[in-house]
């Protein structure tokens, strides 16, 4: 599956700070220092049965800024990320709507891929669907059965969560918070059989009407977790740097992805930091497909809205907070789009160059995008102020706020 085309980043002098960031883990804001050099991201895609979201759009923008950070500090970026070609609720989508739902993905997804290239989301080096991914999933629990870490039920595969101590390491929560959100999640606790209501779906045989592939497992697809661990450890291998994703993916997604390919690797951590970005509500509630409360990338770029003033919208709330969309955000993010614009047209002055140490201190401090957006906001006005008259370095701020922020003005 082919990714989008990359925005070019602009260079900039010096060199730009390590990044520290919150581990969702250990719930500490920590330096993550690349090992080797090259940083190794994972960050969990769509389901693409609708369109592109804020709430979806908020996620993948946090794991750009994580991107720029590590380029500016001078370290190569290794980006993977899947699409989840294959799932109940894109199957369900389908069926309600009468379509293929081959058909429904591919365009979701191309849709996806529009919408990350209007926002100058940088891209991943492998971009994989689940349905690609299989020939890597079967071995994977093939393993686990052999270890004795999966088991089979009526041609199902589960994994045994109690194969793994350190099952829970993850989220933070207990057994008992887990099965409260566990069924809401996509998990089905309450199947007859399993040898514990939080064990998780590893394969699934073949049901009627559904689509299953032949393997060495029998005739049947893969689950949703065991997905991402074959494609994160075929491309960047265990412990690798970040995994990322919406703060509703800590658990189980990340959960069991963690125990999967511990169990199945004998080897830990998977990851050696989890990062979630917030929620994004509207109305109330968490945007969702389920619920329908969305405001899409797609219908706000038809309306003629600039791409960057949409970033720059999502970029006014730290990446960590659960916020809900106001059409004041988008209103706020155009008034701001328009004084940067009218300020990055007259020359710099020199204090361009203190502008950028604070842009990239406040990125490289858990991705404080806020405080640079108010770093600019005052190099802005303080151009308005002096009509520009200073000379400089014509253009810095320019590429600073590209290269750091992803906004083209």
């Amino acid at each position: 599956m082919h990714s989008w085309p990359a925005s070019e980043v602009p260079t900039l002098p010096g060199q730009g700070f390590p990044l520290r960031i919150h581990d969702s883990a250990t719930g500490e804001v920590r330096e993550v220092v690349p090992q080797g050099g090259t940083a190794r991201l994972y960050v969990c895609g769509i389901t693409p049965y609708d369109a592109t979201h804020l709430g979806h759009a908020a996620t993948y923008n946090a794991f750009d800024l994580v991107q720029r950070v590590w380029k500016d500090a001078g370290h190569e970026v290794l980006y993977v990320q899947n699409v989840t070609d294959v799932d109940d609720p894109l199957l369900e989508r389908a069926v309600a709507t009468g379509q293929d739902w081959t058909a429904l993905a591919e365009r979701e997804t191309a849709l996806f891929r529009e919408d990350m290239t209007a926002l100058r989301i940088l891209p991943p080096a492998h971009y994989i669907g689940a349905v690609e991914s299989i020939p890597w999933i079967v071995p994977l629990v093939k393993k686990l059965l052999a270890s004795g870490a999966a088991y089979e039920l009526d041609g199902d595969i589960y994994f045994s969560v109690d194969a793994e101590p350190r099952f829970g390491e993850v989220s933070g929560l207990s057994r008992e918070a887990m099965a409260g959100i566990f069924a809401e999640r996509g998990g089905d606790p309450e199947r007859p059989g399993k040898k514990h209501p939080l064990d998780a779906l590893l394969w699934l045989a073949a049901r009627p009407g559904e689509p299953a592939w032949d393997t060495e497992l029998g005739h049947g697809r893969p689950g949703w977790h065991i997905e991402c661990v074959a494609i994160a450890l075929k491309y960047l291998g265990m412990s690798f740097d970040i995994q990322g994703g919406g703060s509703d993916l800590s658990f189980p997604h990340h959960e069991m992805g963690a125990s999967h390919a511990q169990a199945a690797t004998g080897d830990h951590p998977y990851a050696r930091a989890y990062v979630h970005a917030g929620m994004v509500a509207l109305d109330g509630h968490k945007m969702s497909k389920s619920r329908g409360n969305l405001v899409f990338v797609s219908a706000l770029r038809r309306e003629g809205v600039d791409p960057a003033a949409i970033r720059l919208a999502l970029l006014a709330h730290h990446y960590r907070s659960d916020w809900e969309w106001q059409q004041a955000d988008l209103d706020a993010a155009l008034e701001r789009l328009a004084r940067w614009r009218a300020a990055v047209s007259r020359p710099d002055g020199p204090a361009a160059e203190e502008l950028l140490a604070r842009i990239r201190t406040a990125m490289a401090d858990d991705l404080d995008a806020p405080a640079a957006l108010a770093a600019v906001d005052a190099w802005a006005a303080r151009q308005a102020e002096t009509g520009g008259e200073d000379t400089g370095a014509p253009g810095l701020v320019s590429r600073a706020v590209d290269a750091l922020l992803g906004v083209a003005l």
